[in-house]
C-alpha cells in the first residue's frame, strides 16, 4: 500500500550505505505488530555482522549505530509520521490519517478484488471431495469438499491459476456389491429424489444381505468376474447407475456452491496403474512376489537405504494381478502431469488416515524417475464427528446424510429469519435462510486447524453472538443497513480530519490485514487464518457500531465513517466469499 514510499526509502538506505562504505544491505521488511501503529520495520544485524565482523564489539550495538545513522539521514519521509531506531531495528510508522485513507480507498476502489494478489502465472491443481459412487453422501464427506473448495479460493486469490479436480471412486468391491444387489432385487427401479440417499440405502441393504447370508458372496464374485471381462450388460448398468450418483453429487455441490473444472475416476487408471507397476518391476524398484502367492511390493525403506521404518512396504498390486487403489493412484498422478505439464503443485485433500499411503505413492514415483513427484503434496484433514463422538460410516445404515443436514440447516435458519424479519416475503426468507444455513455448516469445518477433529453441533453453528458464520453475516447486514439509511452516495476519498477513536483504529487495522492474510492462508493452506480474520472483523465492526455514531455525527466525521463502514462491509463480504459463504443483504 506504501510501495512507492518503501522503494524510495530503500534507495536512500542503499545510498547511505554506499556513502559510509557499508556493504549493500539485504532489507527484509516486516509489519510493525502493534495495533494502531501501522508501519514497517527492518533490522541491520546482518549488515552489522558483515561490516564489523573482524572487530570486537556487540553486533546489536553496531546494528543500532547503523539504524541511528539511517534514521537521521531519512528524516520523516512523506506518508510517515515517525522514524526511529530501536535496538538495531529501523521502524517507520505510517501517518495514521494517510494510512486510513489508503486502506479505505484501496477497498472501495478494488471492491470484490480487494485482498487478491497479483497473478503469478503458476498453475496448481487441488483434488478434493472424492466421494464413492453407489454410496450415500454423508457428513463425513463434507470436510474434504468444503476444505478443498476454500483452498482453491485462497490459492486463486493469492494469484495462482487453480485447477479444481474431483476423483470419485466409481469402481471397487463396493460398486460390485451394489450392482449385485440392484440387479437381483431392484432391477428397473430409479431414484426420483434424494438420489445419494437412495443409492446409500441400497448399498447398506447389500451389506446387510451379505452379512446375513455369507454364501451370497459367490454371486458377488461372479458379478466382479463379469466386470473384469467387461460384460456389456454389466458395463451398461454400471454406467447408468454411476450417472445417478454423479447427478446426486452435482445437486449437493450446487447447494454448497462448489464447482469442479475436471473429473477423474479411479476406473480410468486400472490399466495405466498396472503399466507403472510393470515399469517398477523391470527397473528392480518393485519386488514381484506373485509366483509365491504374494503381491507386488516396493520395499521403500530398503530401496532408499534407510535403517529405520519410515515409508514401510508399499503394496502396488494384488497377488492375482488386480489393481488396488494404490495402483490407480500411481496412474492418476502421472495423468495429472500429462494433462497439465506446467503444474507447480498437485495437492491431494484427503483425510489424515491416508498420510502414509500418499507418502508411499509419491516416493515410489520419485524412485521411478518422475521429476514431478516432488510437486505432489498431501493436504491431510481430520474427521467430522457429532456430539457424543458419533463418526460417519457408510457401511452402517445409521448415518447423517448431507441431504438431511442441508434440509435441517435451512429449516433452523428459516425459523430464526422469520423471528427477526417477519415482514419479508417468504421467497426472501427462504433465500436468506439458505445463505445462513450453508454458512452455519461451512464455518465450523474451516475454523479449526485442518488436522484437528471437528465436532459439529447446531447450537454453536447457528450462534448469532459467537464465533460462527451467522455472527459475521449479521455484522455485514448491520453495515449494509447503515449505508442504506444514509440514503446518499458514498463520499469521495478524504483524509480523516479528527483523531480516530480506538474502535476505528482496530477496524482499520483488521481491514488492512486482509491482503497479507490471504497470502499467509494460501501459503500455509490454512483457511483458519481467514475464519479468524472474518470473525475479528465482525467483532471490531460491532464495537465500532456500538461506540461510534455515524449518521448522527457532524459532516466531516460522518463522511469519513461512512467510507469506513463501506470498506468494512466490503472486507467482510470478501472474507466470507473466500470461505464460500454468502453475505446476505438482510437477516
Amino acid at each position: 500500500m506504501f510501495e512507492v514510499e518503501q522503494r524510495r526509502i530503500e534507495e536512500q538506505i542503499q545510498a547511505y550505505c554506499t556513502a559510509h562504505d557499508l556493504p549493500a544491505p539485504t532489507l527484509r521488511w516486516k509489519w510493525i505488530p502493534f495495533s494502531g501503529q501501522w508501519g514497517i520495520s527492518t533490522s541491520f544485524f546482518q549488515l552489522a555482522a558483515a561490516s564489523f565482523g573482524d572487530q570486537k564489539g556487540n553486533t546489536q550495538a553496531k546494528a543500532q549505530e547503523i539504524a541511528l545513522g539511517i534514521a537521521e539521514d531519512l528524516g520523516t519521509p512523506a506518508g510517515f509520521s515517525k522514524v526511529e531506531a530501536v535496538k538495531g531495528y529501523l521502524n517507520l510508522t505510517f501517518d495514521p490519517a494517510q494510512y486510513t485513507r489508503r486502506v479505505v480507498d484501496a477497498v472501495l476502489d478494488e471492491g470484490e478484488g480487494y485482498g487478491q494478489g497479483m497473478r503469478r502465472h503458476e498453475q496448481v491443481m487441488v483434488e478434493f471431495s472424492q466421494p464413492n459412487t453407489h454410496k450415500a453422501f454423508h457428513v463425513g464427506h463434507l470436510r474434504s469438499a468444503i476444505l478443498g473448495d476454500v483452498l482453491c479460493n485462497l490459492l486463486d486469490a493469492a494469484g495462482y491459476d487453480v485447477v479444481r479436480t474431483n476423483y470419485p471412486g466409481d469402481m471397487g468391491l463396493h460398486v460390485i456389491r451394489w450392482l449385485w444387489n440392484y440387479k437381483k432385487y431392484h432391477m428397473g427401479e430409479k431414484p426420483d429424489r434424494d438420489i445419494t440417499k437412495w443409492m446409500g440405502n441400497l448399498y447398506a441393504e447389500a451389506i446387510k444381505r451379505l452379512e446375513q447370508n455369507p454364501e451370497l458372496d459367490a454371486e458377488v464374485r461372479e458379478v466382479y468376474k463379469q466386470w473384469d471381462n467387461r460384460d456389456p450388460e454389466i458395463v451398461a448398468l454400471w454406467k447408468e447407475t454411476r450417472q445417478w450418483s454423479l447427478d446426486g453429487f452435482d445437486d449437493m455441490y450446487a447447494k454448497l456452491g462448489i464447482r469442479f473444472d475436471r473429473y477423474y475416476f479411479n476406473s480410468m487408471f486400472e490399466d495405466s496403474g498396472r503399466e507403472i507397476v510393470d515399469e517398477l518391476i523391470r527397473k528392480g524398484i518393485a519386488d514381484d512376489e506373485r509366483a509365491t502367492g504374494g503381491p507386488v511390493v516396493v520395499k521403500l525403506d530398503e530401496k532408499l537405504g534407510l535403517t529405520g521404518e519410515k515409508y514401510h512396504v508399499f503394496v502396488a498390486l494384488r497377488s492375482d494381478g488386480t489393481a488396488l487403489y494404490a495402483t490407480e493412484d500411481l496412474g492418476l498422478a502421472r495423468q495429472k502431469f500429462l494433462d497439465y505439464p506446467g503444474l507447480a503443485k498437485s495437492f491431494y485433500v484427503v483425510d489424515v488416515r491416508q498420510s502414509l499411503h500418499f507418502q508411499q505413492v509419491f516416493k515410489t514415483l520419485e524412485l521411478d524417475g518422475y521429476a514431478w513427484a516432488v510437486k505432489c503434496q498431501h493436504v491431510p484433514y481430520e474427521i467430522v464427528s457429532l456430539p457424543g463422538n458419533v463418526v460417519m460410516s457408510s457401511r452402517e445404515g445409521a448415518i447423517v446424510l448431507l441431504e438431511d443436514l442441508l434440509r435441517e440447516a435451512n429449516e433452523r435458519a428459516l425459523q430464526v429469519v422469520r423471528e427477526k424479519n417477519p415482514e419479508l416475503t417468504e421467497e426472501r426468507k427462504q433465500e436468506i435462510a439458505r445463505a445462513v444455513g450453508i454458512g452455519a455448516i461451512k464455518y465450523p469445518m474451516l475454523s479449526r486447524d485442518n488436522t484437528k477433529v471437528v465436532t459439529f453441533d447446531w447450537q454453536s453453528a447457528l450462534d448469532f453472538n459467537g464465533q460462527a458464520a451467522p455472527y459475521i453475516q449479521y455484522a455485514y447486514v448491520r453495515a449494509n443497513s447503515i449505508l442504506r439509511k444514509a440514503n446518499m452516495p458514498i463520499p469521495a476519498s478524504l483524509l480523516p480530519e479528527y483523531e480516530l477513536s480506538q474502535p476505528e483504529v482496530a477496524l482499520i487495522d483488521l481491514i488492512g490485514r486482509l491482503p497479507d492474510e490471504v497470502q499467509s492462508a494460501a501459503r500455509d493452506l490454512r483457511p483458519l487464518v481467514i475464519t479468524n480474520l472474518a470473525y475479528e472483523l465482525a467483532s471490531a465492526f460491532n464495537d465500532f457500531y456500538g461506540q461510534c455514531p455515524v449518521l448522527q455525527a457532524e459532516e466531516k466525521i460522518r463522511n469519513s465513517r461512512l467510507r469506513l463502514v463501506a470498506a468494512a462491509r466490503q472486507a467482510m463480504a470478501n472474507s466470507l466469499a473466500l470461505l464460500g459463504i454468502t453475505a446476505p443483504q438482510a437477516m
